[in-house]
Formats: C-alpha cells, sequence, structure tokens
C-alpha cells in the first residue's frame, strides 16, 4: 500500500511540475526551458511508445526511430508543398505509419531475438537511404518547414500550445498504457514476453496481438515526430537513424523498461543530465555513461524501479 501511494504521489507531483513549466518559462523570460522542455516531452512519447513493444513484449527494435522520421517528414513535406493543414498531417502521418509499420512487422515479427533487431535496423537504414536520396527535398542536409502545422481553431506556432500539445499526448498515452496492462490485450503481451510458446498452447494467436501493438507503437512515435518538424521546423534524415533508436532504448531501460512511468522519467533524466553536463565539460558523454552504467547494474527496474522497489529496499535495510 505505501509504494502504490508512493508512486502515486511522485507521478502526480511530476505531471503537475511538467504541466507548470510554461508559466515559470514566461515567468523568469526563459524561451530556451520552454523548447527544451518540449523536446523532452517529444522524446518521451516516442519512449513510451517504444515501451510498448520493448516493455511489454520484450520486442527490441532497433529501428524505432524511423517512425520519428516518417512523422518528421510527413510535415515536411507537405509543408514544403504549401500545405500547412495540420489534420491532413495527421492524417497522412497516421496512415503511413500504419502502413509501414504493419508491412514491416509482419515481416520482422515471424523473427525473434538478434534476427529481430536486425530486420527492424534494416528497415530504419533502408527508409533513412530512400530520404538521403531524395535531393530534391534537401538529401542529406534535410527540410527545412517554412509554417508549423495549422489545425484551425489552434496552430503550433505558440511555443506554449505545442509544449500543452506533447503534454496532452504523453498524458494521453500514460493512461491508455495503465489501462492497457491490466487489459486482455497487456496480459497476452507479457505473457509473450515470458514464454511466447505457452501463449499459443492456450490458444493465443500472439502474432495478431505483437502486430497490434507494434502497429500502435509506430503510429505514436510518428505522431512526436509530427511535434517534433514542429518544434524544430526542420525535419532531418539523422530522425531516422539507429543511433536516434538506441537513445529511445537507453530512455526506456533508464527510466524503468515495462513500467508505465518510467519511460518518462527516463527521457527527462538522461536530457537533463546531458544537458547539465555539456556545460561542465566537452567530455559530456563519459561522466553520462558511467551514470547509466550505475543506474542499470543497482536498479532492477531503472529509475522508476526505485520507487517501485521501495518496500523491498525498505526491509533488506
Amino acid at each position: 500500500m505505501m509504494q502504490r501511494r508512493l508512486t502515486m504521489y511522485f507521478s502526480g507531483l511530476f505531471l503537475l511540475l511538467l504541466s507548470l513549466i510554461p508559466l515559470y518559462a514566461h515567468w523568469q523570460s526563459e524561451p530556451f526551458l520552454l523548447t527544451f522542455a518540449t523536446r523532452v516531452l517529444i522524446l518521451a512519447l516516442a519512449a513510451l511508445s517504444l515501451n510498448l513493444i520493448l516493455g511489454f513484449a520484450g520486442l527490441v527494435s532497433f529501428g524505432h526511430a524511423l517512425y520519428l522520421g516518417l512523422g518528421a517528414y510527413c510535415v515536411a513535406l507537405l509543408a514544403h508543398h504549401d500545405i500547412n493543414n495540420g489534420w491532413l498531417q495527421i492524417i497522412l502521418t497516421i496512415v503511413v505509419c500504419a502502413s509501414v509499420g504493419a508491412i514491416t512487422g509482419l515481416i520482422s515479427l515471424r523473427t525473434s531475438g538478434i534476427a529481430f533487431i536486425m530486420i527492424t535496423l534494416a528497415f530504419a537504414q533502408m527508409f533513412y537511404y530512400l530520404i538521403v536520396s531524395l535531393k530534391q527535398y534537401g538529401g542529406d542536409d534535410g527540410l527545412s518547414i517554412l509554417s508549423r502545422s495549422d489545425f484551425g481553431w489552434f496552430d503550433l506556432r505558440s511555443p506554449t500550445t505545442l509544449y500543452y500539445s506533447a503534454f496532452a499526448l504523453v498524458l494521453g498515452m500514460l493512461l491508455w498504457v495503465k489501462h492497457m496492462v491490466d487489459a486482455p490485450f497487456g496480459v497476452v503481451l507479457r505473457g509473450c514476453r515470458m514464454n511466447e510458446r505457452r501463449m499459443q498452447a492456450l490458444g493465443f494467436h500472439t502474432l495478431r496481438y505483437k502486430l497490434a501493438a507494434y502497429v500502435a507503437a509506430c503510429v505514436v512515435c510518428g505522431l512526436a515526430g509530427l511535434l517534433y518538424a514542429n518544434l524544430a521546423n526542420y525535419a532531418s534524415p539523422a530522425y531516422l537513424a539507429w543511433t536516434l533508436s538506441g537513445e529511445l532504448i537507453v530512455m526506456v531501460v533508464l527510466g524503468g523498461m515495462g513500467t508505465v512511468f518510467g519511460p518518462l522519467v527516463g527521457a527527462f533524466a538522461l536530457l537533463c543530465c546531458e544537458e547539465l553536463l555539456k556545460s561542465f565539460t566537452d567530455h559530456w558523454p563519459i561522466p553520462l555513461g558511467v551514470l547509466i552504467i550505475w543506474v542499470v547494474l543497482t536498479a532492477r527496474r531503472g529509475l522508476y524501479g526505485y520507487l517501485l522497489d521501495w518496500d523491498a529496499r525498505k526491509g533488506d535495510v
């Protein structure tokens, strides 16, 4: 009971503080803080989508950033042709990410382990080089976005509106995952992670469940890409790179793989530590790497796992 209260208080307080960041940034005249916090929320949304397949289904995708890039380019390509209607951009993002996710998922989900990792990486690299080859759309230089998405009664040109849009999507994703974990769909996914053959013996068509989770994760990551393009006013092939996929995996593991709230904590911790260490040294990856190793070795379920395992640690003292 104490553990549950502690996690509820922490989650509520954390979300409350996040909701107040635009007010604080405006009060202190710190536009960088608002931009940085928006970036954290957008990448947290992408990490939450990855956690859906990595944390609950045990599928290590090294190409998940592909869908972040596809979402960004859905905005950039339409904007390049003077189509700034946000609803059309969202529809295109969902259709493209769901279609690519379904096709690649049907192929990659028939494998497991290192084969699954390599296939997802291969698909991401294929699309990366496809984007680079499109010289009329910037190629490896990327594509600038002159106007942000316009949704009619609100548009993303306001940094505060963009922040709260990202915050709303993160909050919605958290609530959905919290409901999904104990629903039959989530139970089957976790069962697949532990013993897929046993789930199949019980009569579950595990491929359908994993494919549904995979496509849902792709669509949510695509929406994160849509917001990322609006934040940067730019779409780059680097958004599809395997290095960004690796960064998303680190966020999930650092925060707490297989937990509802962990990826948000992991994204916040990783990006804040990165920004803080950059102000002290040009060799910031070294202490950041040491910090990540320490957390992985000492926290069974990441930073958020410290709270989840609080009662157990207290009993050991």
